[in-house]
């Protein structure tokens, strides 16, 4: 393994030395895993001037605590809590934007990256040989043999989702531990998305092949503690940014989210209204109503859930953003139909009519949404 360049000693007797390399590190509940990371780091970068950065999102379990303690006892150890936002992407870019050191490194906390390689990394910056160092599991030497059937096939399918459509070369375009040059990222941070988990297959396709991007091979290891983040939602995180990125930044991830949810609705809606006037026999307008109130929560309960989850509503908001969904979508689809109208008058087929009525419907929605319903405070 290549060894990183001489570098200046950072000690406590020196807390003034300057600063090569930033470890940032996001975190949820991850509390017994904060002191073993940075003793690890502490082995790993002996002989570099480091700090890391531990984002935390507001844990229950009081991650944020545990680093601000850490902190005092260690000048190396900083710590942003954050509060109403939520995301490992959008952790991962206050994070580095937040770093002091030329060099940032993202990692998880729950010492399943090899730290070990972070000195190997740093010295392909620093000798100007990379502007992004990925740590990769499927380059020769590297492995992930740690994953389950389930999580193996999704990365696996999202790897060669990514290279296929995006284009990107790297092999290992959905690993979470990687090192890049702050002043190349800091170019690119405007066009990232805050939302998601997948913040290097962002960094990638965002800087379009100008990143001269180097993987170096790592065993992926076997999580000690806490929970993985990884739920059942991020598939849909990730088909949105694919989609993103492919548009080139035209449609943006929420955007995409929130007509995927869209589209779950005309679902829900025949299904209801189907049941309705078959099973219950009610008359058609009744069961119109109906379905159409169905598939108004549906869309609310889907969105609250995944668009908006770092935004996400709780308690007695819950109900005032549902009453208030309700009425945007109302608009919304008087909107609708008054667009698909305009159109179609203009003798113009009776489905292209319909598909302008939709989107304006929808982008209303997703507009006033976020403005009244979502909105940040």
């Amino acid at each position: 393994m290549n060894q990183a360049s001489p570098a200046v000693v950072e000690t406590r007797a020196q807390p003034s030395a300057a600063l090569q390399l930033s470890v940032v590190v996001p975190t949820f509940n991850e509390r017994d895993n904060i002191e073993p990371l940075f003793r690890k780091l502490e082995a790993a970068l002996r002989g570099v001037a480091w700090e890391v950065i531990y984002v935390d999102d507001n844990s229950p379990d009081g991650t944020w605590q545990v680093v601000r303690e850490l902190a005092s006892r260690e000048p190396r150890v900083r710590c942003i809590r954050r509060i109403g936002r939520r995301g490992l992407a959008g952790a991962c870019i206050e994070g580095i934007l937040a770093a002091s050191a030329p060099f940032a490194a993202v990692m998880d906390a729950d010492l399943q990256h090899d730290e070990t390689r972070l000195g190997q990394m740093l010295a392909l910056l620093e000798s100007g040989s990379a502007d992004l160092v990925v740590g990769s599991r499927y380059v020769e030497g590297g492995s992930a043999d740690s994953f389950d059937k389930q999580r193996a096939g999704f990365s696996a399918l999202a790897t060669t989702l990514a290279r296929q459509v995006l284009k990107v070369e790297i092999a290992d375009p959905m690993s979470g531990f990687f090192m890049i040059r702050r002043d190349r990222f800091e170019q690119l941070a405007p066009q990232l998305s805050t939302q998601g988990f997948k913040i290097l297959l962002d960094v990638v396709a965002t800087g379009g092949g100008s990143l001269r991007a180097v993987e170096v091979p790592y065993s992926f290891g076997s999580r000690l503690h806490g929970e993985s983040k990884l739920d059942s939602m991020v598939a849909l995180d990730f088909l949105g940014l694919v989609l993103a990125k492919y548009s080139n930044d035209v449609l943006s991830l929420r955007f995409i989210l929130f007509a995927l949810v869209g589209s779950t609705g005309v679902i829900v809606h025949f299904l209801t209204l189907f049941v309705v006037l078959k099973v219950f026999e009610q008359p058609f307008a009744e069961a119109q109503a109906i379905a159409a109130l169905v598939a108004m929560t549906s869309n609310f309960v889907l969105n609250n859930f995944l668009t908006y989850r770092d935004q996400r509503l709780k308690g007695v908001a819950i109900l005032r953003g549902l009453l208030l969904f309700y009425l945007v979508c109302s608009v919304g689809l008087l909107a609708n139909v008054g667009v698909a109208f305009a159109v179609y008058n203009e003798h113009i087929t009776w489905w292209l009519a319909g598909a302008a009525g939709a989107l304006m419907g929808v982008v209303w929605n997703y507009a006033m949404s976020g403005l009244f319903v979502w909105r940040k405070r």
